[in-house]
């Protein structure tokens, strides 16, 4: 079985990371797409993010009508800096989801690989889907490669889709009295006002 693993911090998950999903599910023909949102983002300690549980249920709000979608709360159970390597390592390690995995990442965290806790490790226990980000260029495979040795061969690059929404665009939106209809569903929407969250800005807080 092939399955697909979307992590982020989804504060809040939204119309973008949904049509990713879509998009390779179908292009791959995958089974299913686990969701992972992340406990505390190993690169980004200094950044405020919203609790775990409101992250975990925006999630759940926004797939409960796609059969193919399927939350994972292995990174919020698990103690520490969350790590990819690790939750790869974890997924492949369960009972069921033994199958053929795709981590599906943009093009800008795709040129950080190197940076990556164990970087060679995790791409010998997975495809990496790397799909577009605005504002940023497919970065070199070659010196990908150089540093990361194996790592040209397991990557699957899309060029499409290309969809300019951010977490931090909505939060501001939010905090502004804005509409964010048109960029989370609305059973997300529906829950950030009934919350309260993002009332207030914070520029520190990640994109």
């Amino acid at each position: 079985m092939k399955i697909g693993v979307l992590g982020g911090t989804f504060d809040p998950i939204h119309n973008g990371h949904l049509a990713v999903a879509e998009k390779t599910r179908a292009r791959l023909n995958l089974a299913e797409i686990l969701f992972v949102p992340a406990g505390q983002p190993c690169l980004r300690t200094n950044s405020l993010i919203s609790a775990a549980e409101h992250r975990v249920q925006m999630v759940r709000l926004a797939i409960a009508e796609r059969s193919y979608c399927r939350l994972s709360t292995v990174e919020i159970e698990r103690a520490g800096p969350s790590y990819t390597v690790d939750t790869i390592a974890e997924l492949r390690g369960q009972p069921g989801d033994g199958g053929e995995l795709f981590f599906i990442l943009g093009w800008d965290n795709l040129a950080k690989l190197p940076e990556w806790r164990e970087p060679s490790r995790l791409v010998k226990m997975c495809s990496l889907v790397a799909v577009p980000r605005p504002g940023y260029p497919l970065p070199d495979l070659g010196s990908l490669e150089a540093q990361v040795p194996g790592l040209a061969g397991r990557v699957i690059v899309f060029n499409s889709p290309r969809i300019d929404i951010s977490a931090s665009d909505i939060r501001r939106r939010v905090a502004r009295g804005l509409s964010t209809g048109h960029l989370v569903p609305e059973p997300v929407a529906r829950y950030i006002r009934e919350q309260g969250l993002y009332a207030t800005i914070d520029q520190s807080r990640q994109p």
